[in-house]
């Protein structure tokens, strides 16, 4: 089935192109600092990533609902998320994994920068809306995957880069074994209410990993099985 309504990516009002200029803006003010990143931030049209009930709130910085008990997430931190995982990167990231497709947002901000983007979704309904979306947006270097986040993407690995859009309690020993050496893994840690911690692990050889703590954020818990 194809995305039921006319992807108007142009928008008008609050989501035309002036009032995502000035969200970039803001993104700016608040320390995004690679200029390539608000680009992509201010051409992806977050309105379509929501229902149009939300549509006037899409350029805020703030998470919304989008169904199924998840959220798309604040601007912030996925421009955020997005900076880091490509800081001192001297070329494009070849194959990248995603954990948390949710509305596919953060897939679409990530396929501006990368050779191959495999982005994973436990919510079979988001799952489909997500990637029937991302289509008619034009990604062809994105593939989407009805899976559990916990065990990543064996198949598909190594991977250059992960994001991970949804917060475990521990770091997932499967997600560390599929990065590629010198690969890094951008994750939230913590328990669902408490602080969690936006995490950079990267894997410096085959055994030895180094972790840097960054914001506090707060994500949906990163849940085992697969949602129909």
């Amino acid at each position: 089935m194809r995305h039921p309504r006319p992807l108007d990516i142009r928008g008008i009002g609050m989501t035309s192109q002036r009032t995502r200029n000035r969200f970039a803006e803001r993104l700016q003010a608040k320390g995004i600092q690679q200029e390539a990143v608000l680009d992509v931030m201010r051409k992806v049209p977050r309105h379509l990533f929501m229902d149009e009930a939300f549509a006037s709130r899409s350029y805020e910085d703030t998470s919304l609902p989008i169904g199924y008990g998840q959220t798309i997430s604040q601007p912030f931190i996925v421009a955020r998320m997005t900076e880091l995982l490509l800081q001192n990167q001297q070329a494009p990231l070849q194959n990248v994994l995603e954990l948390g497709t949710g509305s596919g947002y953060q897939a679409a901000i990530l396929g501006a920068f990368v050779q191959k983007l495999w982005t994973v979704e436990r919510i079979e309904p988001l799952y489909q809306q997500a990637r029937e979306l991302l289509y008619d947006l034009g990604y062809r270097n994105i593939q989407c995957k009805l899976s559990d986040g916990h065990w990543g993407l064996a198949s598909e690995a190594p991977f250059d880069g992960m994001i991970v859009t949804a917060a475990p309690e521990t770091v997932p020993d499967t997600l560390l074994e599929q990065l590629a050496v010198g690969a890094r893994l951008i994750i939230p840690i913590g328990k669902q209410g408490d602080t969690q911690q936006l995490q950079v692990i990267t894997r410096n050889t085959d055994d030895q990993y180094h972790t840097e703590n960054h914001e506090a954020v707060q994500f949906v818990p990163l849940l085992r099985d697969i949602t129909h």
